[in-house]
């Protein structure tokens, strides 16, 4: 698979080939400019390939109705959105049709780390978020980013996708939040309570979630069952952790340059 956004003559992703297995959990590192956003933003089909195919149950995803390949889809973007909405409907957006599922929103918020934001708000669940609210709180950076990452486990879909969402945390927050993802993503879709489990559009639903992450701190993405390693648009090395540091390429290099700030 390549891409060049529009316009442009350079290619972002340039021969990318790699199969993600269901509910395997995979980290995609690589230095800023590697490609590592366009490669989720693709298997979002927020693009399109510009040459090749990406498949889905060896599908090509622009044979799937759209709407329905993206509600099979949880993803937290570094941009995240923050609604001028309550904090409970903030978590409640992933899934309208379950706004009112109020067991099923505090569950999300635990998972994410979110409940001791939530205990914070004068009206938990139900304080206005946002200053165009003239009872509104503004939250900080990181409260934001855990009402987002909350969004993400109120979906219950079977693909995640979390680019550098918790970028606003600290090392052992993230690390926990990743931790409960992966915990997650061993759970068959439907497990939870009130969870979605039908099948749209020919989409399975009924196996473990995939989860992808992105993240810059290897602390995080060596629990992976394998790691892509992006260069230049390509995919330089695949392994587990353990794997790449035996290679003693790019991730060694990377790796060892940020754990030795920790020494």
């Amino acid at each position: 698979m390549t891409f060049r956004y529009p316009g442009t003559e350079r290619a972002v992703l340039q021969g990318v080939s790699v199969t993600i297995r269901p509910g395997e959990t995979v980290a995609v590192v690589g230095v800023n400019g590697a490609g590592k956003t366009t490669l989720v933003k693709l298997l979002c089909r927020l693009y399109d390939p510009t040459e090749g195919r990406i498949l889905l149950d060896g599908r090509d995803l622009r044979d799937y109705d759209l709407a329905d390949l993206r509600w099979h889809t949880s993803v937290v973007f570094q941009d995240y959105a923050k609604y001028a909405l309550s904090a409970g409907e903030n978590v409640g957006l992933a899934d309208i049709s379950r706004m009112d599922d109020r067991a099923g929103i505090t569950l999300a918020t635990e998972r994410a780390g979110a409940d001791t934001v939530i205990a914070t708000l004068p009206r938990g669940l139900d304080t206005p978020l946002g200053r165009q609210f003239d009872d509104g709180l503004e939250l900080s950076t990181g409260q934001w980013q855990k009402l987002a990452l909350a969004r993400a486990f109120f979906r219950d879909a079977p693909l995640q996708i979390l680019d550098e969402p918790t970028a606003a945390l600290d090392p052992q927050a993230e690390y926990e939040v990743y931790l409960r993802f992966q915990e997650l993503a061993r759970r068959a879709i439907g497990d939870q309570p009130s969870a979605i489990s039908e099948s749209h559009d020919g989409i399975k639903a009924d196996r473990d979630r995939t989860t992808i992450l992105i993240s810059h701190r290897f602390s995080t993405v060596r629990m992976a069952d394998r790691i892509l390693v992006l260069d230049n648009g390509r995919i330089a090395e695949a392994g587990s952790h353990e794997e790449l540091l035996r290679q003693n390429g790019l991730y060694a290099d990377l790796y060892e340059k940020q754990a030795s700030r920790y020494r």
